[in-house]
């Protein structure tokens, strides 16, 4: 109770600011409200709770609370060591570290709580010294380890079974019991190799333990340096603004269209799901096959896809060819008004997508515990400090001016030197596949933060998307058409161009600058669109900087003068045809057998086959139909991707909001009422039981206290439960309400009579 009370004493001391900013910094400790000074103090000291403080804390803190620790472990055996102060701690470690980094440590340290002072005398919180991410003394004590550089050349001389014995022991547990640890060993024997190689360091006879800097190295975390308090410098490398924003603007060039394949992809057949929900190999290589991108960041793409909601899972519409009883991946109704929206807002939604994302995808095709390659969209993804990691990654990068890429393993190394409880999410593996996710994401160019990726770290979504759209290159609104019918784009398309030219053309390679290709099926579309020769030509003469070639004007001739020649419509379907012998023709074709076609005149048939059936059989037999309406005018047939309805979310577990900095305040004003409260001598008091009588004892005792002016202690019990203790100073008593003042503040409250659990006049 002594380190308790001494704490509560230290707490009450402290201002409101400071006391604000220690819930800021541990909110845990203020829900529910603690009733005083000394219940923060148990709560404050509670090992859950002192864990996940210490989850931020840096090297240098950490030698810090080493440092208490040794001495109050000297203090406790009987040594005649004293209570360390500023000055005694700061001699012991001033060799290490300058004294103003030294003092900005301790101060953090005090401001959570984990160190306070009774005196000049620093005190630790005992939970503490359970936190120290390495073995007490690590930083204390002299190193006799070997070196990174040391290490890393006795590894690549190790046999296999030396390599395997260490392997096994970095992943299951530093230390490991063997009699080949005992002198007389035969020293060909691997442990005892491995001791002279100081791989090993000897415990005992049957035991030997694994340095940390050789299990840093062999899970390819970053090595850390218990003794080096001052953080790392990485080498920083210089790029201009104007190139990185370049390089982020073509890279989001990139993702926008490869994610809008996807969702067309999706769209026109979409993709099975597995039973425990994710997307299956087989699936995501012809989706990969399909659209031309790379397998990895297919999966990489359809994670942001999902996280946006653009693509979900489920039953789509319409569905005449699937399975009703699975559900399948397909875009989402979203997927089209953000495919409609400007370049630099897609990005933007992609992007946040991304940063809030709760799991890994560059996880994708990795072995899980079964040793099965983990899917897409799978479970095995989602990872709770994702989120966390990724901001501390990209943050780090944000602390340098713009244009400055740093490696990742200098990102690595820094991070597990700031956060060394945390050091193993910072392997060299995981900071290299975040920083490669954010290039392809359009965040980073040469390795560095662009100026939108900036603006969106700093939560400003509407200056990151005008970052982007100035970023991005400008939309033109012309091709260059060539003799072997290509036409160039030289550049993003005007998105009414865009789409007319996608009509009528193929995307053959895309880049900086888009290839399309025209063929017979691409005119055909384009009058199946409702398209005239006339208007295909006039866009070509209008858009192109080249003279349109010959052999374009012929095709789109050619094909404009065989198509439409047959009619399709709706009976189940009918076909007709203004030249008799024609349809004569197609009746004599087999196809007429498979659609069940029957002249009903000398230029109409009809078939119970449908429409769309009808119009993919005539043109496989070699005929060139075209659709029609009621009236005759051709219709558009192309084929809607199928969409599928967003899912409402599932009901996430509860979790206690945080409270803002007014309830903060609040809650320590509450706070220092409780402990007046529980610290105020009382003299007569009152508490009700509910009946006539308490109530009338408590109301006359109340008015007593207003008539003579004397302060009173209340019990309390607020609308949600809450009972609290609180000294005011009653102004009157009425209408079912005591009006009274906080000592303190100087405010008039107001307690409602009824919730006024017991009264005590103070001396």
């Amino acid at each position: 109770m002594i380190a308790t009370d001494s704490l509560a004493d230290w707490l009450g001391a402290r201002t409101d600011a400071q006391l604000v900013k220690l819930l800021q910094l541990r909110p845990d400790l203020a829900v529910p409200l603690p009733a005083s000074m000394s219940v923060l103090a148990v709560r404050a000291q509670q090992r859950a709770s002192v864990l996940r403080a210490a989850d931020d804390l840096d090297t240098l803190e950490f030698a810090i609370i080493e440092a208490l620790t040794t001495n109050e472990d000297a203090r406790t055996i009987g040594s005649e060591l004293t209570r360390l102060t500023r000055t005694t701690l700061h001699a012991q470690l001033k060799d290490r570290v300058t004294k103003t980094a030294f003092t900005a440590a301790l101060t953090r340290l005090l401001d959570r709580a984990l160190v306070w002072q009774v005196g000049d005398d620093l005190d630790l919180t005992p939970s503490a010294a359970e936190a120290l991410p390495w073995p007490l003394g690590a930083t204390t004590a002299l190193p006799d380890a070997l070196t990174e550089p040391e290490v890393i050349a006795a590894l690549a001389t190790a046999s296999p079974p030396d390599r395997a014995l260490l392997d096994k022991l970095a992943t299951t547990g530093p230390r490991g019991r063997t009699r080949d640890a005992a002198p007389g060993t035969d020293p060909a024997r691997p442990v005892p190799r491995l001791l002279a190689a100081r791989l090993l360091h000897w415990i005992d006879d049957e035991t030997v333990e694994l340095p940390v800097t050789v299990g840093q190295i062999l899970r390819g975390e970053p090595v850390t340096d218990p003794h080096a308090l001052a953080p790392p410098k990485p080498a920083l490398v210089k790029n201009a603004a104007t190139e990185v924003n370049a390089v982020g603007a073509g890279e989001v060039g990139e993702l926008l269209r490869d994610a809008g394949d996807l969702i067309d992809a999706l769209g026109t057949l979409p993709a099975p799901a597995l039973r425990a929900g994710g997307l299956g190999v087989r699936e995501a290589r012809r989706l990969a096959k399909q659209t031309g991108i790379d397998e990895q960041r297919t999966g990489l793409l359809l994670e942001l896809l999902a996280a946006a909601k653009l693509v979900e899972k489920g039953l789509p519409e319409p569905t005449p060819d699937l399975d009703a009883t699975d559900d399948f991946w397909a875009p989402t109704p979203a997927a089209d008004s953000w495919l409609d929206a400007p370049p630099a807002t897609r990005w933007v939604t992609l992007a946040q997508a991304w940063l809030e994302l709760d799991r890994m995808p560059w996880m994708i095709g990795m072995r899980d515990a079964a040793d099965k390659p983990i899917a897409a969209l799978s479970a095995e993804l989602r990872v709770p400090h994702a989120v966390r990691d990724r901001a501390a990654i990209l943050g780090l990068l944000a602390e340098y001016p713009t244009g400055t890429a740093v490696t990742p393993a200098d990102i690595g190394k820094l991070l597990a030197w700031r956060m060394p409880r945390r050091r193993r999410h910072f392997r060299l593996e995981a900071v290299t596949a975040t920083l490669a996710e954010a290039a392809i994401v359009g965040l980073l160019g040469r390795g560095a933060l662009d100026s939108a990726a900036r603006a969106l770290l700093h939560g400003s979504v509407a200056d990151a998307e005008s970052e982007m759209a100035a970023a991005l290159p400008k939309p033109v609104d012309h091709v260059l058409v060539q003799a072997d019918l290509t036409v160039i784009a030289p550049g993003p398309l005007v998105p009414e161009l865009r789409g007319k030219i996608a009509l009528v053309a193929n995307v053959e390679s895309a880049g900086a600058a888009t290839v399309y290709r025209v063929s017979d099926a691409t005119v055909r579309r384009a009058l199946d669109a409702g398209l005239t020769a006339a208007e295909l030509h006039a866009l070509f003469a209008t858009h192109s900087r080249t003279p349109v070639p010959q052999s374009l004007t012929y095709l789109i001739d050619d094909v404009a003068r065989r198509h439409g020649q047959l009619r399709v419509g709706m009976a189940q379907s009918f076909l007709r045809s203004d030249d008799p012998a024609l349809l004569a023709q197609v009746l004599a074709a087999p196809v007429a057998e498979t659609l069940a076609l029957r002249a009903i005149a000398p230029t109409v048939a009809i078939a119970l086959a449908p429409l769309t059936e009808m119009l993919d059989q005539l043109r496989k037999a070699g005929f060139a139909p075209a659709g029609e309406d009621s009236g005759g005018a051709i219709v558009d047939l192309r084929p809607r991707g199928a969409r599928i309805s967003v899912r409402p979310l599932a009901r996430r577990p509860y979790r206690p909001t945080p409270p803002n900095d007014d309830q903060l305040s609040q809650l320590v004003t509450e706070l220092r009422a409780g402990e007046r409260a529980a610290g105020a001598r009382t003299g007569r008091s009152v508490r009700t039981d509910g009946t006539r009588t308490g109530t009338a004892a408590t109301l006359a005792l109340l008015q007593l206290a207003a008539r003579v002016g004397r302060p009173v202690n209340i019990g309390y019990v607020d609308a949600q439960g809450v009972a609290t203790q609180r000294v005011v100073e009653p102004l009157r008593v009425g209408n079912g309400q005591l009006d009274a003042v906080d000592p303190v503040s100087g405010a008039t409250r107001h307690f409602t009579l009824h919730r006024i659990a017991s009264v005590a006049l103070l001396d």
